[in-house]
């Protein structure tokens, strides 16, 4: 038996006002506004549950020394911290400091390849959450044409 499109939508819609299928807004992470509005990387950093983190040279991050253009910076980050469950990476001339807040699930491989947008040249921080314990590295970018409006 062949369905035919409109039963078969209607079929769906009334799945979602019963509650069988949630809406893709339902199944993804929350979104941490008072992290990722913050204005100071120490902010975001607290707001995102990293603060207080160690220095640790676990934390392998890639960024060129320079970037020609801050609004297409490539960032590639490695954590070798057994236990890693997240990791976020920060801007801090940004106007909002947060960049990312990625999550691991048990047995991912915490690594990360992404390009940010920077306003200027600043330190790229990164934050890693490993048991009950975070940790962070840094390293300063030049950037010669801003990404963030600027």
């Amino acid at each position: 038996m062949i369905l035919q499109r409109r039963p078969f939508l209607k079929g769906i819609a009334a799945a979602f006002l019963v509650g069988l299928l949630r809406p893709v807004e339902l199944l993804a992470a929350t979104w941490n506004k008072t992290a990722f509005s913050a204005k100071t990387v120490m902010d975001a950093m607290m707001d995102a549950g990293y603060g207080g983190a160690a220095d640790s040279t676990d934390i392998v991050l890639k960024v060129p020394d320079i970037a020609e253009d801050g609004s297409i910076v490539p960032v590639e980050v490695t954590s070798n911290i057994p236990g890693t469950v997240s990791m976020a990476i920060f801007a801090e001339k940004n106007p909002n400091p947060l960049v990312a807040d990625f999550f691991f699930s048990d047995g991912a491989e915490p690594y990360v390849a992404t390009h940010i947008k920077m306003a200027k040249t600043s330190t790229v921080r990164v934050a890693v959450k490993a048991g009950d314990k975070v940790y962070t590295t840094g390293k300063e970018i030049k950037v010669t044409i801003g990404g963030c409006g600027g």
